[in-house]
C-alpha cells in the first residue's frame, strides 16, 4: 500500500536567504490574491466562469511582463499557488470548505516546490532552485521517494517539510478466521466441521435436585 508521509525540519537560513524566503512568500501570495480578485471580476461578469488553473495560468506571463518583480520568484512557486487556489474552489463546490479568502502577509506564509529540489541528508542541507543550499536541524532520516516540499514560516522561524511516498506492507493476520453457528441440537458448530454439545444445566443439577426432593419427602411437617 502506497502511503504519503511529511517529514518537517526547522530552517537554519543566513540573512541573505532570509531574505529570499521572505520574497518567495511575497510573490506566492500575491499570485494566490491577483488570481481570486480575477476570478471574482470574471464571475461578476459572467455566472457560467469557472474557475480553471489553465486559463489563470496563461495569464503569468503577461503578470510577468507586468511586474517584472515576480521574474525573480521561481515559476513552480507561482503555479503552484494556483493549483492551491484551485483545491480552495474545489473543496468549497464540494462543500468541503467556505469560499477563498485572500492572504494576508505574515499569516501562514509558505510556497512549495513540485521538484529541482535537492536533498543531502549527510550533510543537513537542502537545495531549493533560485534560493541554494540552506541548512536544516537534521532530526531524523527521511524515508520514500521525495513527491514535494514546502517551506514555511511561523513565529519568525523557518521550516521545511518534505513530503515522501513510500510503500507499507499491510499487515496480515496470524491466523485463519473461523465461522461458528450457533445451534439448538447442536450448541455450536465451526465451519472446521468441529461442534459441540448443548449445555444443558438441568442434566448437571439433575442429581442434586433429586437428593434435595428425597430430603424434603422424609422431613416431619412443622419439624
Amino acid at each position: 500500500m502506497q502511503i504519503l508521509k511529511a517529514f518537517k525540519f526547522e530552517l537554519m537560513p543566513n540573512g541573505a536567504q532570509i531574505r529570499r524566503l521572505k520574497q518567495f512568500c511575497g510573490c506566492s501570495r500575491f499570485v494566490f490574491n491577483r488570481a481570486l480578485a480575477y476570478q471574482n471580476e470574471q464571475y461578476e461578469a459572467d455566472k457560467s466562469f469557472k474557475f480553471s488553473y489553465n486559463k489563470i495560468a496563461n495569464l503569468l506571463p503577461e503578470w510577468k511582463r507586468e511586474l517584472t518583480w515576480l521574474k525573480d520568484c521561481h515559476s513552480q512557486v507561482l503555479q503552484q499557488s494556483l493549483e492551491d487556489l484551485e483545491s480552495s474552489f474545489k473543496n468549497f463546490f464540494a462543500k468541503r470548505s467556505d469560499f477563498p479568502k485572500f492572504k494576508r502577509k505574515g499569516e501562514k506564509d509558505s510556497f512549495r516546490f513540485p521538484q529541482g529540489f535537492k536533498l543531502e541528508q549527510q550533510n543537513n542541507r537542502i537545495y531549493l532552485p533560485k534560493i541554494g543550499w540552506i541548512r536544516y536541524r537534521n532530526s531524523r532520516a527521511i524515508v520514500g521517494e521525495m513527491k514535494n516540499v514546502t517551506v514555511s514560516r511561523k513565529c519568525g522561524k523557518w521550516y521545511i517539510s518534505v513530503q515522501t511516498e513510500f510503500e507499507q506492507k499491510t499487515p496480515q493476520p496470524k491466523g485463519g478466521e473461523i465461522g461458528i453457528d450457533i445451534g439448538i441440537v447442536r450448541f455450536a458448530t465451526l465451519s472446521s466441521s468441529e461442534y459441540f454439545e448443548p449445555i444443558n444445566a438441568f442434566k448437571n443439577l439433575k442429581g442434586k435436585l433429586a437428593k434435595l426432593q428425597r430430603r424434603l419427602k422424609n422431613k416431619v411437617k412443622f419439624s
